[in-house]
């Protein structure tokens, strides 16, 4: 009974959108064991785990006892894929078990990943594999770490049963919390099925959960539309900022929430590529870390289709009025691209008129980063050294030790346009250094270090590379002696070779 009455379940998407979804039961797991479970994330839930063993919490997060108030169901909802539109996705190997109040007064959503077959699981197995959910974990922390909008993993539970992909694998079940499961997708899959009155009852539950102040706007629809937009903005920029790949940007996969999810072949970049693509199922390209930014636009546009008979009944005002919002996605990405790497440069300060030059400054370090090869984290991290006065472990990532010479002298100089008044230009030079050192990473989820740690978890059933990764990747500001081995890239060999897979 203490199991049953963990969670304290308000399941707003269930009792107001009826016809959304389809009621759904998890498979039962043979045998199941507590890989992971995250008592930080549980305390800031509110929930009431405090008295539940491994085995207990292990029954509850494989799917064998439901928490009291849950109702599990799987989520309808379309997409593009890689460009192409499907019309009916949907939760094919998930399960929405219902959404808390955590302390802090914010509804999230409590999920069940790889918990069986739906109705929506065309022809999958709706399984999942230890490896997969476990990078969920891994990705999903380090993002948080970074401060950057995301997913989060709650529980792993081993299911005791093999999974069948390219080669046999032991099963689990992910719990993930969201702020939502709502997708453009979701708005999609009816505005498809020319049903108006649904995309309106969908819109209206999103601002309500997500933007409520908008609920009196002259034009909430629009309103919800640039508020969506420019929650992308700023997550995109962003990821281009630690350098995230997330590898598979389908409709389905863009969260109104503006919260990075589903962990499939996502990556960090090493080396500095705009072109950069790890993803097995990516051909073409389509995702590749560069195109992001545009990427996230066309699926705005897409967002935006679905919306058109709720902005006005004038079909070209509704389309006038979407083209102004996607038209200044790009500049409020820029803004919010340029204020991270303002910080990552050190600079304080950044007036209009200096937007253009910092622009320029921040463009030409990456195209000296990508000239040279040089590791994207390391060689910011170490330009706050060199902030601080000591320029050896910069110049050491640099084939040639002075390519960066007549760049450094330029983000000197507008440094220096700060520091006046600065009654030691060494001081400044520290506390600069300082304060980059608090937004440019040590440690990231090291592609190499993540697939060791998931080999280990799968094929021997080690969960200490796991965890030790875990801790590393949960501080990745600290410059400590034992993260040195998380900070070290690949072999350039290995990243030439490298390849991410979606799991399912």
């Amino acid at each position: 009974m203490a199991t049953l009455a963990a969670f304290r379940f308000d399941n707003s998407f269930a009792r107001e959108l009826p016809g959304f979804y389809t009621p759904w039961r998890p498979v039962a797991a043979p045998a199941p064991r507590l890989l992971f479970f995250n008592r930080s994330l549980a305390e800031e839930l509110g929930l009431d785990i405090a008295s539940l063993d491994g085995p207990a919490l292990a029954e509850t997060f494989a799917g064998n006892t439901l928490p009291d108030g849950a109702e599990p169901l799987a989520q309808a909802y379309a997409g593009h894929q890689f460009g192409r539109y499907s019309p009916q996705l949907g939760d094919g190997r998930a399960l929405l078990l219902g959404e808390v109040i955590d302390r802090q007064g914010r509804r999230r959503d409590i999920a069940f990943k790889g918990s069986g077959r739906t109705p929506f699981a065309r022809g999958g197995d709706g399984k999942a594999a230890v490896g997969p959910m476990l990078r969920e974990v891994l990705i999903g922390e380090a993002m948080h770490a970074l401060g950057i909008p995301t997913t989060r993993a709650l529980a792993v539970a081993a299911t005791g049963e093999p999974v069948i992909r390219e080669q046999t694998l032991p099963g689990a079940v992910l719990t993930r919390v969201a702020a939502s499961h709502l997708r453009v997708g979701t708005f999609e899959f009816h505005a498809a099925r020319g049903d108006v009155d649904r995309v309106r009852k969908l819109a209206e539950y999103t601002i309500a959960r997500h933007d409520h102040a908008l609920a009196s706007s002259p034009q909430p629809f629009l309103a919800l539309l640039q508020a969506v937009a420019e929650r992308q903005a700023a997550l995109v920029a962003q990821w281009m900022n630690v350098g995230f790949i997330h590898g598979v940007m389908n409709t389905d996969n863009m969260a109104i929430s503006g919260e990075t999810i589903d962990y499939g072949p996502c990556a960090f970049i090493e080396a500095y590529d705009p072109d950069a693509v790890f993803s097995s199922i990516d051909d073409q390209g389509r995702y590749a870390f560069g195109n992001q930014p545009d990427i996230a636009r066309w699926n705005l546009a897409r967002l935006a289709e679905t919306l058109l008979p709720l902005l006005s009944d004038d079909p070209e005002k509704a389309v006038a009025m979407a083209t102004k919002v996607l038209v200044a996605f790009p500049a409020q990405y820029r803004g919010h691209l340029l204020r991270g790497q303002r910080a990552k440069l050190g600079l304080c300060r950044g007036e209009p008129d200096d937007d253009g030059a910092d622009a320029a400054l921040a463009e030409d370090w990456l195209s000296l980063l990508h000239a040279e090869r040089v590791d994207f984290t390391l060689g910011w991290r170490r330009l706050a050294d060199a902030a601080a006065g000591d320029e050896a472990a910069l110049r050491a990532l640099f084939a040639d030790a002075h390519a960066p010479d007549a760049w450094l002298s330029r983000w000197r100089a507008r440094c220096a346009s700060e520091d006046q008044g600065m009654q030691a230009s060494a001081m400044a030079g520290i506390e600069r250094a300082n304060a980059m050192r608090r937004v440019n990473p040590f440690v990231i989820a090291r592609n190499h270090r993540v697939e060791e740690a998931l080999a280990a978890a799968s094929d021997q059933g080690d969960l200490a590379p796991f965890e030790r990764l875990l801790d590393a990747i949960r501080r990745p500001y600290d410059e400590a002696p034992e993260l040195a081995p998380y900070a070290e890239p690949a072999p350039a060999a290995v990243t030439a070779r490298y390849r991410t897979f979606c799991g399912t």
